[in-house]
C-alpha cells in the first residue's frame, strides 16, 4: 500500500503542476484577447490566428485543469447530502463513482479523441479560416486532458482505499474548509474591519 501511496503523491504533484500551468493559460488568453481587441479598434487590423489561439488556450485550461480540479475536490457535490453521511460512506460513494463513472468515461473519451488527433496530425489539417492555425494541438488536448483526469482518478482511488484501510487521511474531510484564497480574503476583511474601528484622533481647535 505504501508503494501505491507514493505513486499517488507523484500523480498529485503532476496534477498540481499542470493545474498551475493552466492558470497561466488564463492570463495568456486574457492578454491576447485584450491585445487583439486594442489592435482591431486602434489600427483596424485583425487576425484569425489570434482569435483561434484564444480558443486553443481556453480549451487547454478546461482540459488540462480537470485533473487538478479532481485533486482539489473542487467538482460539484451535493453538500447537504454528503454532510449527513459518515466519512466511510462518503469514501465508498467516491470509490463507486470513480470505478463506475469516471474511469469508463475517461477511457471512452480517450478512445474517441485519439483518432481525431492522429488524423489531424497525419493530414496537417488546418483551420478553414484564412490565416488560421493547425488543428492537431486542439485535438491533442482531448486525449491528453482525459488521460490526466484518469491518472488523477487512480490517485484518488488509492487515497480512498487507504483511508478505509486505516493507513491514510480522509481527503474528503477538507471539503468544508475554506481555500487559501478564501482565507486570504477573510484575513483582509478582518484587517479592514479592525482599521475602521480605530478612532481617528481629533484635531486641536
Amino acid at each position: 500500500m505504501q508503494a501505491l501511496l507514493k505513486f499517488s503523491r507523484a500523480v498529485d504533484w503532476l496534477s498540481n503542476g499542470v493545474g498551475k500551468l493552466s492558470m497561466w493559460l488564463i492570463l495568456a488568453t486574457t492578454l491576447i484577447s485584450a491585445g487583439n481587441a486594442v489592435v482591431r479598434k486602434a489600427f483596424n487590423i485583425s487576425s484569425n490566428a489570434l482569435l483561434e489561439i484564444q480558443w486553443y488556450l481556453f480549451a487547454g485550461v478546461f482540459m488540462l485543469g480537470a485533473g487538478y480540479c479532481l485533486l482539489k475536490n473542487a467538482h460539484v457535490r451535493i453538500d447537504f447530502i454528503a454532510s449527513r453521511l459518515s466519512a466511510r460512506t462518503r469514501n465508498w460513494i467516491d470509490i463507486i463513482g470513480i470505478l463506475v463513472v469516471l474511469f469508463p468515461f475517461c477511457l471512452i473519451c480517450i478512445d474517441l479523441g485519439w483518432p481525431l488527433f492522429v488524423r489531424a496530425w497525419e493530414s496537417g489539417e488546418m483551420s478553414q479560416s484564412a490565416g488560421g492555425l493547425v488543428r492537431w494541438p486542439a485535438y491533442a488536448l482531448i486525449p491528453l486532458g482525459f488521460a490526466l483526469l484518469l491518472l488523477q482518478g487512480v490517485s484518488e482511488l488509492i487515497k480512498r482505499i487507504a483511508f478505509l484501510r486505516g493507513v491514510g487521511p480522509d481527503t474528503l474531510s477538507h471539503d468544508d474548509e475554506p481555500s487559501e484564497e478564501e482565507q486570504l480574503a477573510a484575513a483582509m476583511a478582518a484587517q479592514l474591519e479592525r482599521e475602521s474601528q480605530v478612532p481617528t484622533p481629533s484635531k486641536a481647535g
